[in-house]
């Protein structure tokens, strides 16, 4: 796993700040349209003329000036309160990349009190494979369920994958007709036909694991449907031989081989070398300025509330579509090695955004980061405690009721959550919601959306 090592402060154009705040600008000494705050060459008083200093006064006067200032950055340094990059006034505006390349101004960020923004309701989640993102999926039904807000959803459960997304495979979809909200199932990504379903303005995200840890769950889980890995008779044999057991043309064999750059939409480098999958690389984080890191899921929640302008409740989550912890097979450093090396564009597209995570990290502040995962933990705690019976998640034969019992797939059981009896009607609605696996959620907001006839508003439509 790569380390915070290496990271930066970035500069103005460097940083990736959050979405969805205002484009205001606050002047400061010298701003725009001000007169000079430091000499005024007007006088004081009529009839008086204005008294210069020495020229050696003055440059010890500035001297001095230089010296508190200094002093003054470097306790803030000490106490941990973030700067904004070099060259970079806290009166200049921010900018920030958009999916299409452009940029956008906005606020600049006071580290002691919260950023004026808008919360983000356009909002484009790439759901990847095997990277916890199932849990990211059930905040993003809850908060769309809650606003009111329009899914593209799929005609079952995923985008026609594992062929590239088409906008005709939206439920509800008609070229020149309304745009949709939210946008978060599987799918192979896209851009030019996504851009057909979504609002220009959507916010565009991901989540990404390290290879090594990614492999081993998809060995587990897709050795059904993935010949490379059914052929091989543990996962140690095909670590052994891998080139034996892989055939790129077959189908299913996607799940063997660099999962995470087959997600994203990318093709395989036409030209060996590392230019190419630097430009690769290169557009993507142009799409999606902001991409987590299942490895450290809950500072991810945090830099997610912030990048979508949300309370911190809204990113409340219990994790879904967790294997039974007995059926996870570690993984010794060797084969973790092999397993990267194996899926080589996978790890330069995980190591391309952990740099990026941790300069987010440092452009939000580590001490401020600490914290809010510290009340997300306890908020979590408390949640649990509430809402589930045992406190935490269970085998299916422990959930009766089939509305919330998880799915399964592949060779390990997935853990669900059972409810406590007795919940009050409020809370009731709050922890159904939050224990709802995908797929019966993504059915509740089809019927929501469509009726039990399939025509949209049938549900009921917006603001249910």
């Amino acid at each position: 796993m790569l380390s915070r090592a290496g990271t930066s402060s970035t500069g103005l154009l460097g940083s990736l700040p959050s979405a969805g705040r205002g484009a205001g600008l606050e002047r400061g000494w010298g701003g725009a349209g001000s007169q000079n705050a430091w000499v005024s060459l007007t006088p004081l008083c009529p009839g008086r003329r204005m008294k210069l200093l020495p020229r050696c006064c003055r440059l010890q006067v500035l001297g001095a000036a230089l010296a508190v200032c200094m002093t003054i950055g470097f306790t803030l340094q000490l106490l941990g309160v973030p700067f904004q990059g070099r060259g970079s006034p806290d009166w200049l505006p921010h900018l920030r990349l958009l999916p299409g390349g452009g940029a956008e101004e906005r606020a600049p960020s006071n580290p002691l009190s919260p950023r004026p923004c808008q919360p983000r309701r356009h909002i484009v989640f790439l759901k990847t494979h095997k990277t916890g993102s199932s849990t990211i999926v059930n905040l993003l039904h809850r908060f769309g369920e809650t606003q009111g807000l329009r899914f593209a959803l799929p005609p079952r459960y995923q985008f026609g994958y594992p062929y590239p997304f088409q906008a005709r495979r939206v439920k509800g979809y008609r070229p020149g007709g309304p745009s949709f909200d939210i946008l978060c199932h599987h799918m192979r990504f896209d851009l030019p036909e996504v851009q057909k379903v979504m609002p220009p303005d959507s916010f565009y995200f991901s989540i990404v694991r390290d290879p090594g840890s990614l492999a081993e769950s998809a060995f587990s889980y897709y050795r059904g449907v993935a010949p490379a890995f059914r052929r091989a008779g543990s996962l140690t044999q095909f670590l052994a031989a891998p080139e034996r057991f892989y055939d790129p043309a077959e189908r299913g064999n996607h799940y063997a081989r660099n999962l995470l750059w087959f997600d994203f939409g990318l093709a395989l480098p036409a030209a060996p070398g590392p230019k190419a999958v630097r430009v690769a690389l290169a557009q993507l984080e142009r799409t999606f300025p902001l991409v987590l890191l299942t490895e450290y899921f809950d500072e991810s929640l945090v830099l997610l509330r912030e990048a979508l302008c949300w309370a911190e409740e809204d990113v409340d989550a219990f994790r879904h579509n967790g294997r039974n912890p007995r059926a996870v097979r570690p993984l010794d450093s060797a084969q973790a090695a092999q397993l990267r090396a194996w899926n080589g564009l996978d790890w330069q597209l995980y190591a391309h955004f952990n740099r990026s995570f941790w300069r987010r990290v440092e452009a939000f502040g580590p001490a401020r980061l600490q914290a809010e995962v510290a009340r997300l933990r306890e908020r979590r705690r408390a949640l649990a405690e509430r809402c589930l019976l045992g406190g935490g998640p269970v085998e299916v034969a422990g959930i009766p009721d089939e509305r919330i019992r998880p799915f399964q797939f592949g060779q390990a059981q997935i853990l669900g959550y059972a409810l406590r009896p007795g919940l009050g009607p409020a809370e009731q609605q709050l922890c159904t919601r939050m224990v709802t696996p995908e797929l019966q959620y993504k059915d509740r907001l089809d019927a929501r959306q469509f009726g039990a006839n399939g025509s949209e508003g049938a549900g009921g439509g917006r603001g249910r």
